[in-house]
């Protein structure tokens, strides 16, 4: 399995990443990426300390652990800004804190993600048509989430992206160890949202898709 969605102390995650890939093994995934919460000031430090924990560990971990980040609660008019930087900084890929509707996250940073062609937008909320539309155009995945609060709208991405076409990930948001699902509760969830085990190895598809290019970068 693959979750490109989980936090560490770094922010607000209670496990440091070495500890968080192994309980992740342990749960059964391949393929972890550690995005901790991030603007403008702290980007820099996060991006390196997590690239650094995977090159030192890379020899001994039994599973793959990629440096993302989680750009959070960033005004709209910066993302696009933060993004490059980013990638510039050395993210293998970069996750949008989406409009989750238990957060008061500034309007309009759904669309300002997706134009800034970010790779994931998280927990995106009651997200509008047209910018999912807008999403299946850029190919950004949105995120079905196992995240307590954010998944109470997964139906709606669900509905939604299964109309338009728009490509969905599925990631548990984790931030402490009981937050990390097994292939049994994943599948579940994805079937509570109104998809089916088949989306769901779409979702893992279109996971192992982003980890091939982020390793490319």
């Amino acid at each position: 399995m693959i979750d490109l969605h989980t936090h560490t102390f770094f922010s607000d995650g209670e496990l440091v990443p070495s500890e968080l890939a192994h309980r992740a093994f342990v749960k059964g995934y391949k393929v972890i990426g550690i995005t901790d919460h991030a603007d403008a000031s702290n980007m820099e430090f996060l991006i390196s300390a997590v690239t650094r924990h995977c090159r030192k560990s890379e020899r001994y971990s039994k599973i793959k652990v990629l440096p993302g980040i989680e750009l959070t609660h960033v005004p709209p008019g910066l993302i696009k800004e933060l993004v490059l930087d980013a990638r510039k900084l050395g993210a293998a890929f970069v996750v949008v804190h989406g409009e989750t509707i238990v957060e008061p996250v500034a309007e309009g940073t759904n669309r300002a993600a997706i134009e800034a062609g970010v790779d994931i937008l998280a927990h995106p909320g009651l997200i509008r048509e047209d910018d999912v539309i807008r999403a299946k155009e850029r190919g950004v995945l949105l995120e079905i989430t196992s995240r307590k609060g954010n998944s109470l709208s997964n139906g709606h991405v669900a509905r939604l992206a299964r109309q338009h076409g728009a490509p969905l990930v599925y990631n548990t948001d984790t931030h402490a160890p009981s937050d990390l699902t097994p292939l049994h509760d994943a599948r579940r969830i994805v079937l509570g949202a109104g998809l089916s085990a088949k989306d769901f190895a779409s979702m893992q598809k279109n996971a192992l898709g982003l980890v091939k290019r982020a390793l490319k970068r």
